[in-house]
């Protein structure tokens, strides 16, 4: 087990070797790319901002009163972990820039406004393209062969794109809380509650994705596939191609099976998909009829997650390695196919 909550969900090959990450900061670096940039007129400031052990939204609080807005209205798109060294967006109602003694109070907590440019629009949650990581991990010399091996298979394969363990909680527990929450009839609370529904989500998704990775189904498209577009939001089903066609443009990374992130509406898989999906959580149909209960929209996720532009540099303790992610991908779920080191 990784926590007295989760299991330890199954990797794509066999155990990987153990490993270390995430030793300082600097050592996972994440830099958020939109895909666009801001017009450089109108009456919000997006501030491209770097911080260093410090997490999004503590970030905007400390922004928000530095610079007199209120943190609702901060902009954010993507949420970045604590314990790394990271550069993301945030936007502020403001028409001017900051004034430097707020700069300055702000860079000895952390944070550092590398530029500020003017936008009409407030940032919007999910506007960026996807995340380039910087990571440094350590393991042992005799295993360097193997964990090298096991890199060039991603870029291959893709990863399993698991929910990573900070989605959950410490040890987990948002589970549980999720649990609580739901079989007490909450729902009408739930708007208060988002990260636990979100937990609840995620957590029933990972259930589907170990299953379809322990049958080795998680990179090719079964008989009623609802299946995702490589790189874009967009879905279709199977019903819509030959199913030897799908294989196809899944064995190349174009397109990647899917799995629900339950809520009310549709399943929309059939078949064999549907068997699947259905099978994976036969156990938690308290927790699927309470997300339905509490309003949130069925959705799907992609079950593999593609490495983009990925590189490798060998260490005196491991390898640097660097690669790019769509927007919702985890860093942890690639690591985790190539290290055991906790927290992952």
């Amino acid at each position: 087990m990784t926590s007295s909550c989760l299991p330890e969900w199954a990797h794509a090959s066999n155990n990987p070797p153990a490993g270390h990450f995430k030793q300082a900061p600097e050592q996972f670096v994440v830099v958020e790319q939109l895909g666009f940039e801001p017009e450089q007129r109108g009456d919000h400031l997006w501030c491209w901002i770097e911080k260093r052990g410090v997490e999004t939204h503590r970030a905007i609080t400390l922004c928000a009163k530095e610079f007199g807005v209120r943190e609702r209205d901060v902009g954010y798109s993507g949420l970045k972990d604590r314990m790394a060294l990271t550069r993301q967006w945030l936007s502020f109602p403001l028409s001017e820039p900051p004034m430097q003694q707020s700069l300055d109070r702000l860079a000895e907590q952390g944070i550092k406004v590398l530029s500020a440019v003017p936008h009409p629009r407030k940032l919007k949650r999910g506007s960026h393209r996807s995340n380039r990581f910087e990571i440094a991990i350590e393991f042992d010399a005799s295993d360097a062969e193997q964990v090298f091996e096991r890199w060039q298979r991603l870029q291959q394969t893709g990863a399993p794109n698991y929910f990573g363990a900070q989605r959950f909680g410490h040890a987990g527990l948002n589970i549980e809380r999720a649990r609580h929450l739901l079989a007490k009839g909450w729902h009408k609370r739930a708007d208060k509650h988002g990260m636990l529904l979100s937990s609840a989500r995620s957590y029933l998704f990972n259930l589907t994705l170990a299953a379809r990775v322990s049958a080795d189904s998680w990179h090719t498209p079964l008989a009623g596939e609802v299946v995702n577009l490589d790189g874009s939001g967009s879905f279709f089903s199977s019903a819509d191609a030959a199913l030897d066609e799908l294989t196809e443009r899944a064995a190349v990374q174009d397109i990647h099976p899917t799995a629900p992130l339950w809520g009310k509406g549709q399943l929309d898989s059939f078949a064999q998909a549907r068997e699947v999906e259905l099978h994976s959580v036969l156990q938690e149909q308290q927790l699927i009829a309470g997300l339905e209960r509490a309003g949130v929209a069925m959705a799907r996720r992609a079950l593999r997650l593609r490495v983009l532009d990925p590189t490798w540099q060998r260490t005196e303790r491991g390898a640097l390695l660097g690669f790019g992610l769509v927007r919702g991908g985890y860093a942890t779920a690639v690591l985790r196919e190539l290290i055991a080191a906790p927290g992952l």
